[in-house]
């Protein structure tokens, strides 16, 4: 793989089963290098197999998320307005019958989470509630913001304060206007219609202080109240609750749920009594969390079982348990690979399934247990681009509580090999079992290639996860960062070098972006063994990222203590205390509009460094998030891995990319 090779990514996403089992909707991303967007277009499969599946909209401005009448001739989807046309549509197309596609609604803010009623006359959506402030266009000629709270911002959306996500809903046939029915100034997602079409859950943060905890609660909305009419209050337990769905008798709701009082802590499905707010948890015998990151979805009820999600070992699974409670999960899907984008309706189980040598494709689940493939359209580019599959190891963590999940993909060819070890970021996340480009990237520039899930990682227990709070924490004390993760990491490195005796070990590299950032720049400020180093959207000074990101104030609750009792602990953990042992050549890369590791952050190590004489070099994104790497603009994410690739090339010896930016 080369970096154009980027331009043939095909990914499928966002699968929705007809309610009577026979056709599944799915969306296709391509991406347009020559424009320098992605398309995105609802496709169509029968579930039988017995005709191959078909685009069924343009695609022309991001369609995505369809969600099927309860009919089932009808798909609503969300679209853009057209290129350069602020906003997006809620758009309903006809399936196997005659008509046109209408547009319901068209917004400034984009809209997200549609749902349609079960009576089939409304569709719930969410969307950005702009403030009067709005009302003036040029943004000068705007009164200024009064903050008032925290979490104002977030990366990818900008201010929220004045724009909460609030719920619509809408009638299908666009007859009226969206209407709210759950508004600002909070935040809301997930809308889930009851049986019966009269109430809706929503998740929210709507209680008196609400920015100073760290939960979401479960509500419930007459969607037909007066205006103002506040949600009722369902969860009271005081754990955060996302992605609700009702049960088929409406008596309950199933979600998400995790004790955020002491961060990480898994998310475990949870029955809800949609009357009392009484909540069962299941499943927590796994000591797993079921809300991957990314692709964590609502619970799945199927009678009175209940289908969830469950990370493993850098794995992702499909689960059953009863929603009683009675009895074990069961694992429905499993095996080495990431199993996402399930949905369940009429009898028919759709998912998508990715291995780390395969992009996901859609398969259907029989009832024998046996699995089908739809779809194929990933098969050009892998024709074009081949995968060979890494190889796993388990290695000892010098923790003593368990093995470090490590991967290593060979370069093709016999002599030795220079080597980057890349890390994760989260760091509350895993290296899944699914296909990566970057790693192919590196990978056909000569480079072995390895990665790990050390402590901090979910994907194992919740002791593992929580191994790096620090250790002043007065709950669940661990090592702090660059503790055991570093360690974990390191003895990753060394086991990958002792397996595979071709790895060149003087030639040595490390990346990583955001937490992974944060640790390489920590292993660089404390080892010398590393012959370069590429740190990305990179935490550099926890104390300053604790009050100036999107997230700001939340680093207390991983961390386990706060800034303003404890600047000392942020002090000790931030990389930029330790720039002056940093003697490896270091690659700086941040995006301008990163909210959630502010450009402050790289500014901050880059700066000493070159007071200091040290070799470095920074390159920074214009209009780029945090996600620059996954999401970024198709021409940014060639730039960049250009820029990767071509220095190592200069400090390890790897291939140089085709064409590499000029500065």
């Amino acid at each position: 793989m080369h970096p154009l090779d980027i331009g043939r990514l095909v990914t499928l996403g966002s699968t929705a089963v007809s309610p009577d089992g026979r056709r599944i909707a799915f969306t296709v991303r391509r991406v347009d290098l020559d424009r320098n967007r992605y398309r995105s277009a609802v496709w169509l499969a029968a579930a039988d197999g017995s005709s191959a599946p078909y685009q069924l909209t343009a695609g022309e401005n991001g369609d995505d998320e369809p969600v099927w009448s309860p009919d089932g001739l009808r798909l609503a989807f969300t679209s853009g307005r057209g290129e350069g046309v602020e906003g997006s549509a809620l758009r309903v197309v006809p399936v196997g019958v005659p008509g046109e596609t209408v547009t319901v609604c068209e917004r400034v803010e984009a809209i997200a989470e549609p749902a349609w009623s079960p009576d089939g006359s409304r569709i719930a959506f969410v969307s950005r509630e702009r403030t009067a402030r709005y009302d003036a266009g040029d943004e000068r000629a705007r009164e200024p913001r009064r903050i008032d709270r925290l979490f104002s911002r977030v990366d990818g959306e900008g201010w929220i304060i004045d724009r909460p996500a609030s719920v619509f809903v809408v009638p299908v046939d666009g007859s009226s206007a969206p209407r709210v029915v759950a508004g600002g100034p909070f935040e809301h997602s997930s809308p889930a219609w009851s049986p019966d079409s009269r109430t809706l859950a929503v998740v929210a943060a709507r209680e008196p202080g609400w920015d100073l905890r760290e939960h979401e609660d479960l509500y419930l909305v007459d969607p037909d109240a007066e205006p103002g009419t506040p949600p009722r209050l369902l969860s009271t337990s005081g754990r955060s609750h996302r992605l609700p769905s009702f049960s088929p008798d409406g008596t309950r709701v199933a979600t998400l749920v995790n004790d955020s009082r002491v961060v990480p802590a898994h998310a475990t499905p949870t029955v809800v009594d949609a009357r009392t707010g009484a909540e069962r948890a299941l499943g927590a015998e796994l000591d797993r969390t079921c809300a991957p990151q990314p692709g964590a979805r609502s619970p799945i009820w199927d009678g009175e079982d209940v289908l969830f999600s469950v990370e493993d070992r850098g794995n992702v699974h499909l689960h059953r348990i009863a929603s009683d409670g009675s009895g074990e999960p069961e694992r429905v899907l499993g095996g080495d690979r990431v199993v996402s984008g399930v949905d369940r309706a009429g009898g028919t189980t759709a998912f998508l399934s990715a291995t780390s040598s395969r992009l996901a494709e859609l398969h259907v689940l029989d009832p024998d247990g046996s699995e089908r493939r739809l779809t194929h359209l990933t098969d050009p580019f892998h024709a074009a681009v081949p995968s060979p599959a890494p190889s796993h190891l388990a290695v000892p963590s010098p923790a003593g509580d368990g093995d470090v999940d490590t991967w290593v993909l060979l370069p093709d060819g016999d002599g030795p090999a220079p080597v980057l070890l890349s890390i994760h970021g989260g760091p509350m996340t895993q290296y899944a079992t699914t296909w990566l480009d970057e790693f192919r990237l590196w990978n056909a520039a000569g480079y072995a290639v390895v990665w790990c899930n050390p402590h901090g990682s979910t994907g194992s227990t919740e002791a593992w996860a929580r191994a790096i709070r620090a250790p002043e924490a007065p709950e669940k004390p661990g090592t702090g960062w660059g503790g055991i993760d570093a360690d974990d990491v390191v003895a990753a490195l060394d086991g990958a070098l002792s397996a595979f005796p071709r790895l060149d070990p003087d030639r040595v590299g490390v990346l990583g972006g955001s937490y992974g950032g944060f640790l390489t720049s920590w292993l660089v400020g404390h080892s010398d063994r590393f012959a370069a180093a590429c740190s990305e959207r990179a935490v550099n000074n926890l104390e300053s990222a604790e009050w100036s990101s999107d997230i700001a104030a939340w680093f207390r609750w991983e961390i386990g203590v706060d800034h303003v009792e404890h600047p000392e602990v942020y002090r000790r953990m931030s990389p930029v205390t330790y720039v002056r042992a940093i003697e490896t050549p270091l690659l700086i890369l941040h995006s301008e509009n990163d909210l959630r590791c502010p450009i402050e952050q790289a500014d901050a190590l880059f700066v000493p460094l070159r007071m200091l004489g040290k070799p470095v070099e920074y390159w920074r994104f214009p209009e780029e998030g945090h996600t620059l790497s996954r999401t970024g603009s198709p021409r940014h994410r060639v730039a960049r891995a250009r820029i990767i690739l071509d220095f190592f090339a200069r400090h390890l010896g790897g291939a140089a990319p085709d064409e590499v930016p000029t500065g």
